[in-house]
């Protein structure tokens, strides 16, 4: 099949399947483009939570479709490419994150949402990139175990110097290979653009940023902004919606290095065959799901 086909029969099996596709910024431009709504990961489950689709076909990472799960249990949730995994959310396990908590039994488990459904399960409250600082801010405790993120525990500790950050030590290899002489040398490329970041960086590239936020933060801030160049310094498939939002504005990628792997995989093909073939099925152990579900609804609560 050609594009066009493809798209087609895409758009027909959805409408058959009483399905909507959603799509991480991170996709590839043409999943991007098919999809019912384009977003940060929590946004999307948000979204698909709200609506009254029976399938939900998840162009994202495992985890991302899990919490889609989670928050809408009844229904069907198909991730288009079964390996699309997120090596960050690998570096924490349920049982490591027990073991670390009996080390720390008075201080609040807060787990980004870039973790596994077992690991949220055992957390006392989620967070996303957009709202950490809102969340953690509000909890009571002192003591803060952070999981899985260290360059966003970092992040967050910087701005929260009245509470004690235990940090794990995970990070996205995507962000954390951004080093502090690629920032220093692309601003002397283009000493007339602005640096924006995702929190994800090592810290002392945050430091060195005009601009730090998630990628949702990321795009709205270079959309609002007067300013007409921009240096992005974070996955390059936001550049898609960049440049689609803004044609008048210029945007420099601030590493080659920023590409992610397992965002990559997903292809009209496969979301073609995911709601074709109905694969892949995303399930939750419902004892699980619901322990996620509490970390999750606080996280609402709270930020």
């Amino acid at each position: 099949m050609d594009k066009r086909e493809l798209i087609e029969k895409i758009q027909a099996l959805k409408k058959e399947r009483n399905a909507v596709i959603v799509a991480h910024n991170y996709q590839v431009d043409d999943v991007q483009e098919v999809a019912d709504i384009v977003g940060d990961s929590f946004a999307l489950s948000k979204y698909c939570a709200s609506g009254n689709a029976d399938v939900i076909v998840f162009c994202g990472v495992h985890f991302m479709a899990e919490s889609a799960k989670i928050l809408s249990p009844e229904k069907t949730v198909l991730l288009p490419e079964k390996d699309a995994g997120c090596p960050m959310a690998d570096m924490v396990t349920a049982d490591a994150l027990r073991r670390e908590k009996e080390k720390y039994k008075d201080a609040a488990v807060v787990c980004y949402i870039n973790s596994s459904a077992e690991v949220k399960a055992e957390c006392d409250v989620c967070c996303t990139s957009s709202n950490a600082l809102k969340v953690v801010g509000s909890l009571k405790e002192k003591d803060i175990l952070f999981v899985p993120d260290q360059n966003l525990g970092s992040y967050i500790a910087a701005k929260l110097q009245e509470k004690n950050f235990i940090l794990w030590k995970g990070f996205c290899a995507t962000h954390h290979r951004i080093k502090k002489d690629e920032v220093i040398k692309i601003r002397e490329m283009h000493p007339d653009a602005l640096v924006l970041v995702h929190p994800e960086c090592r810290p002392e590239v945050v430091e060195m940023a005009d601009f730090v936020g998630s990628t949702k933060q990321i795009i709205d801030y270079a959309n609002s902004s007067p300013h007409q160049k921009f240096i992005i310094g974070t996955e390059m498939g936001v550049l898609y919606k960049l440049k689609k939002d803004n044609p008048g504005k210029t945007f420099y990628l601030l590493s080659p290095g920023l590409i992610c792997p397992n965002m990559k995989k997903t292809s009209l093909e496969s979301v073609y065959n995911a709601l074709n073939e109905m694969k892949y099925e995303i399930n939750v152990d419902p004892q699980i799901s619901a322990k996620a579900r509490r970390a999750l609804d606080r996280m609402l609560e709270l930020g």
